[in-house]
């Protein structure tokens, strides 16, 4: 997959190198020629420019894109201006980082479609949610071993934890699962995630559902894979 990370601090450049080692092709930008030069053996390709310059911006391969984050932190201004101009070029897909709440109010009211916080841990589990959009998210609990929220895999959609034997499978288990539900919040539509309690043997795994794992993460990235 390609992505854009707009803004090489502290975060966009975790991020960027995340999704580089992740194998995807990865456009890193950032005004500052010092930072770009830095990073040019780490990411895919890294670029200097102003973010917030339309012409320049417009230059990027936005439409080739699968996502294109917005990784600036320090200046909101320039932050939210680049924001706005990635909504007037119809850019499908938009993750903003947030480090105020006037920030958070500004992002939602331009219906931006997804913002995460500004810490080191959230640009790598972005970078894993980015790379398999069936996780939803992920904590990453040592080198080896990963807590992970996932869909359920097609394939074991209407059976029991026993039926899928996912632990002798896999070698993962099976924390809990989370129902989804829509709920109406001060004439908004949200969805509210709602923990089932400790999986059983006889739980039963439905479509809408999340499972929540616990194992090596390249255990938990076969079994979404073979679970497709």
């Amino acid at each position: 997959m390609k992505y854009i990370v707009l803004g090489l601090g502290h975060f966009g450049r975790s991020l960027a190198i995340h999704l580089t080692e992740l194998g995807h092709e990865v456009i890193g930008a950032d005004r500052n020629i010092a930072i770009v030069e830095q990073l040019k053996d780490r990411v895919t390709h890294t670029v200097c420019m102003d973010t917030t310059d339309r012409e320049s911006v417009s230059s990027l391969p936005l439409r080739d894109s699968h996502a294109v984050i917005v990784a600036i932190g320090e200046d909101e201004g320039a932050s939210m201006l680049t924001t706005a101009l990635l909504k007037q070029l119809h850019v499908k897909r938009i993750i903003g980082r947030v480090v105020s709440d006037l920030q958070k109010t500004v992002m939602e009211a331009m219906a931006i479609d997804e913002y995460i916080m500004p810490e080191e841990e959230a640009a790598e589990r972005l970078a894993m949610r980015l790379d398999n959009v069936d996780i939803v998210d992920s904590f990453k609990i040592s080198d080896k071993y990963s807590i992970v929220e996932t869909k359920v895999p097609p394939k074991y959609v209407g059976m029991t934890l026993q039926e899928a034997n996912l632990t002798n499978t896999y070698g993962v288990i099976v924390l809990t699962t989370v129902s989804q539900n829509e709920v109406n919040e001060k004439g908004k539509t949200v969805l509210v995630k709602e923990a089932t309690g400790i999986a059983k043997s006889d739980t039963l795994l439905r479509e809408a559902d999340i499972l929540v794992l616990f194992g090596e993460f390249s255990n938990i990235k076969k079994l979404i894979q073979k679970g497709e």
